[in-house]
């Protein structure tokens, strides 16, 4: 069976879901859909929407953080614009070393276009991508 087909969610780990839950919704600003049970905590994850649909499942697991590599990434119509709220909310932008970074924080992307990376509390990568 063809799994394009069906539609995909990113699942996060996170080390404390209320922490999460203050992160995902308070700072990033994503609608809760759902909530239950992460084995055995009761109340351990959240289904975020984003675009539209149900995108992000976050739950509590002793996983969480444990790697460097951008979990998933907004496409955006303008980056500067979401960067410059996210920071307002209290986001903070990474820089490498190995890029030129804009003073948001923001970067060109491989093969054109503009790219900026955060991380959640347990150090989950994220990442904004504009074709701007």
């Amino acid at each position: 069976m063809p799994l394009s087909t069906h539609h995909l969610r990113t699942s996060i780990a996170v080390s404390d879901i209320q922490r999460a839950v203050a992160f995902y919704e308070g700072k990033l600003g994503l609608p809760a859909l759902q909530s239950g049970p992460s084995a055995s905590i009761a109340d351990g994850s959240r289904v975020y929407g984003s675009g539209g649909v149900p995108a992000l499942n976050v739950y509590q697991s002793v996983t969480a953080g444990k790697t460097p590599a951008t979990l998933a990434t907004w496409y955006v119509d303008d980056i500067d614009q979401i960067v410059d709220e996210l920071v307002s909310s209290g986001v903070e932008f990474i820089r490498y070393d190995q890029f030129e970074h804009d003073a948001k924080g923001i970067t060109a992307r491989a093969g054109g276009g503009r790219i900026a990376w955060f991380k959640d509390p347990d150090g989950n990568t994220f990442a904004l991508e504009a074709d701007e």
